[in-house]
C-alpha cells in the first residue's frame, strides 16, 4: 500500500486520535473521581505528542496498515491513574469504561452523520474509518486480559479471585500475544463484529 495514499494518511491519523482520545478519557474520568495523577503529568491533552509510544502508536498501526491488514490495533502510552485517590467504590471500574466508552460514542457520532447527513463521498469514507477504528479499538480493550482495560472491568467485579488476578497479571501479556499472532480466526471474528455494529450505526 502507498504511504501517500490519501485513504492511508486518513487511517493512521484517525487512529492516533482514537487512541489519544481513548488514554484521556480514562485520566479525565479518574480526575472526575478524585486522582489529579494525570493532571499533575500533563497528560489530559489531545496533543498527541503528549500520548506517543513509538513501537504501539506508529510503528505497529504503520505495518498493518501498509501490510493491508483488516484489523489494525495500537496503543499509547497509558495514562497514569493512582486507583487509591478514587473517590468512589467503583471508580477503578468506571475509569476502566471510560476509554473504550470514549470510542464507541465518537464512532456513533460518526456514524449518525454517515447516517443522517448527505456528504461527498471521501467525508463518508473517512468518517466511515473513525466508526470503525473507535469501533475495534473499544472492543479490543475490553478484552479481559491485562494490560487491556477489560482485565480491570473483570477485577473491579470479581469478588475474590487472587489466584485469578496472580495468574492474569503475570502471564495476561504472553496470552494476548498468543492470541493475537497465533489464534487468527480470533481478529476476523474481532473484524466481523466491529463491521456488523458500523453497518447497524451507519445504516450502510
Amino acid at each position: 500500500m502507498d504511504i501517500l495514499n490519501p485513504i492511508t494518511i486518513a487511517s493512521f491519523i484517525i487512529l492516533i486520535f482514537s487512541i489519544v482520545i481513548h488514554e484521556v478519557s480514562h485520566g479525565s474520568m479518574a480526575y472526575e473521581l478524585g486522582d489529579e495523577t494525570a493532571k499533575r503529568q500533563g497528560r489530559l491533552s489531545l496533543n498527541p505528542l503528549k500520548h506517543i509510544d513509538i513501537i504501539g502508536t506508529i510503528v505497529l498501526p504503520l505495518f498493518l496498515i501498509l501490510g493491508g491488514s483488516s484489523v489494525v490495533i495500537g496503543w499509547a502510552k497509558p495514562v497514569p491513574v493512582n486507583f487509591y485517590n478514587l473517590k468512589d467504590k467503583w471508580g477503578e471500574l468506571k475509569v476502566s469504561l471510560a476509554g473504550p466508552g470514549a470510542n464507541l460514542l465518537v464512532a456513533l457520532f460518526c456514524g449518525l452523520i454517515i447516517r443522517f447527513i448527505p456528504l461527498p463521498e471521501m467525508a463518508s469514507v473517512i468518517l466511515f474509518l473513525a466508526v470503525i477504528y473507535n469501533i475495534l479499538l473499544a472492543l479490543f480493550n475490553l478484552i479481559p486480559i491485562p494490560p487491556l482495560d477489560g482485565s480491570h472491568i473483570l477485577f473491579s467485579l470479581l469478588k475474590g479471585g487472587d489466584n485469578i488476578k496472580l495468574f492474569l497479571n503475570q502471564f495476561g501479556f504472553f496470552i494476548l500475544i498468543f492470541i493475537l499472532f497465533l489464534i487468527p480466526q480470533f481478529l476476523d471474528t474481532l473484524y466481523m463484529w466491529t463491521l456488523a455494529l458500523a453497518n447497524l450505526i451507519t445504516g450502510l
